[in-house]
């Protein structure tokens, strides 16, 4: 569902995907081939949230800001994975943020990082750019090399082809008895 909230809807450009189990509310703009995937949900109700061209937030993670201090904003480039919250919080371009991972307000991932699945970044903690974290609370690991690099350019291509699948898949609701 797109829907606005207090006068402010969503700007969302056609060559994005937003599954229709998602909750698209306020004032959220969408960069060029984004995607919002199965019962995700980006609630721009309290606060602005941006996510960048070619980022994807995937099943049933949650974005939301903190009223009057803290929107989201997602760079270029960026994977959410399954069940993330990012709460009031900044990625920057080019991050892979693993699956139930926590991001809370006024923390900061710096481009080219991966926050490891599970992980915890608490309030405005500050991720250095083309870092690995994890634990709860995150902690830094290692500086990612190449190939760490390239992965998360993969996991991120992959999503625009799922989104151009999906997008050209005819929108049909089956009875359970199809």
């Amino acid at each position: 569902m797109i829907r606005s909230y207090k006068g402010i809807a969503p700007t969302i450009p056609t060559s994005c995907y937003i599954d229709d189990s998602a909750q698209v509310i306020g004032d959220v703009i969408l960069g060029e081939n984004a995607s919002v995937w199965m019962n995700a949900v980006i609630r721009g109700d309290v606060h602005e949230i941006r996510i960048g061209a070619h980022s994807n937030v995937q099943d049933c993670s949650v974005l939301h800001g903190m009223k009057q201090q803290y929107g989201v904003y997602l760079g270029e480039y960026v994977t959410v994975g399954h069940a993330v919250t990012l709460h009031g919080c900044v990625i920057e371009d080019r991050c892979l943020i693993g699956m139930g991972s926590i991001i809370l307000n006024g923390a900061r991932i710096g481009a080219g990082s991966i926050i490891a699945a599970g992980t915890l970044i608490p309030e405005k903690t500050i991720v250095e750019p083309g870092s690995l974290w994890m634990g709860s609370p995150g902690k830094f690991r290692r500086k990612l090399d190449e190939k760490d690099q390239e992965s998360i350019m993969q996991y991120a291509n992959n999503y625009l082809g799922y989104k151009e699948s999906y997008l050209s898949e005819p929108r049909r609701w089956l009875t359970p008895s199809q």
